[in-house]
């Protein structure tokens, strides 16, 4: 009897046994050049498997099935695994969702992971590979940023030049970026590559090849050290493998492989305190100055323009230029701003001009006095200021100054003795009542006040349902009041418009509340993704959907580059004209 009680309880021991199903990962933080297995377990033979999505994450091996079964001690015990290998698709935490399976009618579901993604980190071979050629690919592809000087002057351009190199034995099919460099506290400039060129060179002591990816110019902005974020790649890649076909040719594994050219510290100097000028404005190169009016020989009516401009080789675009200081006879407008400049890989060269356009407003002769610039010349290590040559400006006819003065003077004395002499004896003011006047009972303003009450009844009733109705929507609120905002973080960013960091601030606001305002979204769900997945869906038109993400990342870096009233002018403009086409673009 003992026997079968035993049997029994061994045939339904699989009953008995609680269900797991779990999510096993083998890491929770990692570089975004850094590969995770996640490993789906389970102590049943369940079916129907449903992999989550993965989002931020790409699948490169996988799935792959395991099934053992074991008696010990006469305890049977089973398990199955679904193994995947992922790469992260760019930094940021992001949540491996919920797996499922099906047994005996029930679903079983596992437990998110939150997995955190960091920036590339160096790292030893791969054992997890399922290929087994990331180990190769390692000691033959290399991503390094070259950059021309680690210790430049504040506004002393140097370079960043990104080349890829890689060794005879392997090729390269593809690569995409993972991420893109940052260049905070940095004037930054890409130089447009038109045609990636093969090359050859010596790195590590040894003969590579190597294409250039990317040409950067940059020009500090404060001093100290300041941090370069790195260029990352995910690169295909062919690789040798010891077989060989019927041909006898090498059999080539395609695989994958992430680099990244590390991140870069500069440490900036500040520019001397000693001999810099009172004017000094920031400007750091090679320059020449020079102020040229259009005439100065004028007539009644006339104008003539002044020509504020400064050329040469440095930071042209990131100072301002001096103001002429004029007599108060010649009225002087803001000037318009003109630049013409290139920028290569020594760094920007051009000129920058401000015309001023001046009206005369008497006859006589006006000494614009000489103006001066400063700039710091890196050849010499030294301040350097120029001078320009006083202008005389001879208006030939039209009225004086003082004839002006005089005539003003004696209209004013006229009018004085008018006003307070010729009709001193006439009473101007009086207190006539009239003398008969209408009581205000049963008068019209009587019965007005007494049906008013009455009359306005409906109107309560309806506007106190209108209002109730008003509160109650909560969605619509929501979307007047981010129309509100956007409308008025606008408006606050034009009155901030020659102050850079509030300006950009108060754009940015108003383009997220524009956002919501459209899309119905929450600040946590203004992704780039999402944000662009949803104005397609809208019928928005792509380039505007780029232009407006465009700049808005480029608010978060324009704090903290200089920018000119030109270039903010620009960026408003811009702004304005993208909300209005998503306006009209959007259903």
């Amino acid at each position: 009897m003992k026997k079968y009680i035993i049997l029994l309880l061994l045939s339904f021991q699989g009953l008995w046994a609680q269900v797991q199903f779990e999510a096993k990962v083998s890491k929770t933080t990692l570089g975004v050049n850094e590969r995770l297995r996640i490993d789906f377990v389970m102590n049943i033979d369940g079916d129907n498997f449903v992999q989550p999505s993965f989002e931020g994450f790409r699948i490169i091996a996988g799935p792959s099935q395991q099934v053992s079964q074991s008696w010990v001690n006469g305890r049977s015990s089973f398990e199955k695994i679904y193994s995947y290998f992922l790469l992260p698709n760019q930094k940021g935490t992001f949540v491996i969702k919920q797996a499922t399976i099906e047994y005996n009618g029930q679903i079983y579901k596992t437990a998110p992971i939150k997995i955190n993604v960091t920036t590339a980190i160096q790292q030893p071979n791969d054992p997890n590979d399922p290929n087994g050629t990331q180990i190769s690919a390692d000691d033959n592809i290399y991503l390094v940023a070259d950059i021309s000087k680690t210790n430049p002057y504040i506004n002393e351009p140097i370079t960043v030049v990104y080349k890829l190199y890689f060794s005879y034995n392997i090729g390269i099919s593809n690569w995409r970026e993972l991420n893109k460099p940052k260049y905070n506290d940095f004037w930054s400039q890409n130089i447009d590559i038109k045609q990636l060129v093969l090359e050859e060179g010596m790195f590590k002591g040894q003969k590579y090849r190597y294409v250039v990816l990317r040409k950067t110019v940059l020009y500090p902005q404060k001093s100290g050290k300041l941090a370069i974020e790195p260029l990352s790649l995910d690169i295909d890649v062919q690789l040798p493998t010891n077989r060989r076909d019927v041909f006898g040719r090498v059999i080539v594994n395609d695989g994958n492989k992430r680099v990244s050219a590390g991140a870069k510290t500069i440490t900036a100097r500040a520019l001397p305190e000693a001999g810099k000028p009172e004017d000094f404005t920031g400007a750091v190169g090679n320059f020449d100055f020079k102020v040229i009016p259009t005439k100065t020989v004028l007539k009644n009516g006339e104008s003539l323009d002044v020509l504020v401009s400064v050329s040469g080789k440095g930071n042209v675009k990131l100072f301002t230029l001096p103001k002429p200081v004029v007599p108060n006879a010649l009225e002087m407008y803001d000037p318009v701003h003109n630049e013409n400049v290139t920028t290569g890989l020594s760094g920007m060269i051009g000129k920058i001009t401000d015309n001023y356009t001046i009206i005369p407003q008497y006859k006589g002769k006006y000494l614009i006095k000489p103006m001066q610039f400063s700039y710091f010349d890196l050849s010499s290590g030294t301040y350097k200021t120029l001078h320009s040559q006083e202008i005389m400006v001879d208006v030939l006819d039209g009225p004086t100054a003082a004839d002006t003065t005089a005539v003003a003077t004696t209209a004013g004395a006229k009018n004085k003795i008018a006003t307070t002499e010729q009709f001193k004896f006439i009473k101007l003011k009086s207190n006539l009542l009239p003398m008969h006047q209408q009581d205000f009972f049963e008068s019209k303003m009587f019965y007005a006040l007494l049906f008013l009450p009455f009359l306005l009844l409906p109107l309560i009733v309806l506007f106190r349902k209108k209002k109730e109705a008003f509160d109650s929507d909560i969605s619509g609120n929501r979307i007047r009041m981010n129309n509100r905002l956007a409308k008025k973080y606008l408006s606050e960013a034009k009155k901030q418009i020659n102050n850079k960091e509030p300006f950009y601030v108060a754009l940015e606001k108003a383009m997220h509340n524009f956002l919501k305002a459209k899309l119905h979204i929450e600040t946590s769900e203004m992704s780039k993704d999402n944000i662009q997945e949803l104005l397609l869906s809208r019928n928005a038109n792509p380039q505007a959907v780029n232009d407006f993400i465009a700049l808005t990342e480029n608010c978060e870096l324009a704090r903290y580059a200089p920018a000119s009233s030109t270039s903010i002018q620009h960026d408003f403009d811009k702004a304005v004209l993208i909300i209005s086409e998503l306006e009209k673009q959007i259903v």
